[in-house]
């Protein structure tokens, strides 16, 4: 999914009118509903909050040698809220691609509707903010009367746009979700009207399985993902083995991309901490251009419970 965009950063904005500005992806998605389905927020009954930090094709350069490797932050958060019968969460994603800088903070509500067998369904909505920063001067064109490329500063812009979703949970047995990202394909006002970058819509089917063994110490946790903008699909087919609720390793599969191995560990309750590397198997990785991609995981989840205190109450009848 990425690869699209990355030439499209660094070349085609030489020769195209404008392109579509594709959703960041990640390893730990299994980790990580919050920043693609809105649905998810609170479902779990707990606080939840994650972070995530990736860098993508790593050594990867343009041909002066400067460092355009995707380099991915995320942050999100998410609450049940009783009175509101549901959830809401927020995730704040910096990504920086080649010589453009996106800044994004999207803000979720989730309607939970219990009832439907023996999960939960969470019906979600969020809006988007992104500002985006495209570094012009960096650019250096074959034509130098590109119409295209005739800014040589930075040019910035931030547009909104909403995502919608459903996300199905059983606690510690089964989870599937289906979204759609970017739903607006919202244009920035960035190289005046000969180029503006538009948002993709992006389409989500994720689920997962918990399975436990005789021997209750070894859990499998199969999931997939399946991610298209419609020029476009991926779907990455991931299998871990957790054990005694401690650790976790496995390996995943994204078509057209890379292997990658992930391995985890749990030093409390509630906190997981985890690294992932993909091996590059696209043409990106050929020619020592990309020595992989690599991801680090923190996610921690907690409760707040209020102690209940016995109270007696005496009548003034029988002091």
């Amino acid at each position: 999914m990425r690869k699209l965009i990355i030439y499209l950063t660094l070349f085609t904005l030489i020769t195209q009118i404008s392109y579509s500005q594709q959703e960041a992806q990640f390893s730990h998605n299994m980790f990580n509903h919050m920043a693609i389905n809105p649905g998810y927020a609170g479902i779990d009954g707990l606080i939840c909050a994650t972070a995530i930090a990736r860098t993508q094709w790593i050594g990867f350069k343009d041909p002066d040698n400067n460092k355009v490797a995707p380099q991915t932050l995320i942050f999100s958060i998410n609450t049940p809220i009783k009175i509101l019968r549901g959830g809401i969460g927020a995730s704040i994603i910096k990504d920086k691609l080649g010589f453009e800088n996106n800044i994004g903070l999207k803000l979720g509500y989730s309607y939970h509707l219990y009832g439907l067998g023996p999960g939960v369904l969470g019906i979600g909505a969020q809006v988007s903010f992104l500002n985006k920063a495209i570094d012009f001067s960096k650019f250096k064109p074959i034509d130098p009367t590109d119409p295209l490329l005739l800014s040589s500063k930075i040019e910035k812009d931030m547009i909104t746009d909403i995502m919608f979703g459903l996300y199905y949970n059983i606690p510690s047995k089964f989870y599937a979700g289906i979204s759609s990202t970017q739903l607006l394909e919202s244009k920035f006002d960035i190289g005046g009207q000969i180029a503006k970058p538009t948002l993709a819509r992006h389409y989500f089917m994720e689920a997962g399985y918990e399975y436990t063994f005789d021997n209750p110490d070894f859990e499998i946790l199969p999931s997939t993902l399946i991610k298209s903008d419609l020029a476009s699909t991926q779907f990455d087919l991931t299998c871990l083995m957790r054990y005694k609720s401690m650790a976790y390793g496995g390996l995943s599969y994204r078509n057209q991309d890379a292997i990658v191995v992930l391995v985890g560990y749990y030093p409390m309750k509630g906190l997981i901490g985890g690294i992932s590397y993909d091996i590059t198997t696209s043409a990106l990785g050929a020619n020592k251009r990309s020595s992989g991609t690599f991801e680090a995981m923190v996610k921690y989840c907690f409760k707040i419970e209020v102690p209940y205190t016995p109270t007696s109450h005496h009548t003034v009848r029988f002091l």
